[in-house]
């Protein structure tokens, strides 16, 4: 059975405003058709940039197509380009390894935190803003992790909806 939710309940829902129990009917239950509408309209309504946005990669990073050239790219909600959605954004990000003693109990008791040289922490910044999208906690050798490699072309002929023209 599906479940239909106003725009004003998703809007809330992305604002981190909706009550607990309405944001787990929303998740468990199957998604009404006008949820993807409603929560694009949401975010697209809450940028400063003219280019739109077809997908979230996280609260303020998001899957969009530019207005001058058609390209989709990654972009944070202040306009910084990551650059074209099929490669690692965070590539571009300013990154900061805690990879010390000293790092780490910035963050943790002295006795809480781990072994760096079996465990560090990548954190992922906007280079124009400065706002945090991602933390990541591998071994020190292991690559810069690609988190998602979106599918458009199935996603919008699941949707039924005309996919965007560079996919």
């Amino acid at each position: 059975m599906s479940s239909t939710y106003t725009k004003k309940q998703v809007a809330d829902l992305v604002k981190g405003d909706l009550d607990f129990e309405t944001v787990h009917l929303m998740l468990s239950m199957p998604k009404d058709e006008d949820r993807y509408k409603f929560y694009m309209e949401t975010i697209n309504e809450n940028l400063d940039y003219d280019h739109q946005a077809i997908g979230a990669l996280g609260p303020h990073l998001n899957y969009v197509i530019r207005s001058d050239d058609e390209e989709i790219v990654v972009m944070c909600d202040c306009g910084h380009d990551f650059g074209q959605y099929r490669s690692n954004w965070k590539l571009n990000a300013v990154i900061y390894v805690r990879d010390n003693v000293e790092k780490m109990e910035q963050i943790y008791p002295a006795i809480m935190a781990p072994d760096t040289s079996w465990q560090v922490y990548r954190e992922y910044y906007c280079p124009s803003c400065g706002i945090q999208h991602c933390v990541e906690a591998p071994t020190p050798w292991y690559p810069v992790m690609h988190d998602l490699q979106p599918d458009f072309a199935t996603f919008y002929e699941w949707m039924g909806q005309p996919a965007p023209a560079k996919i």
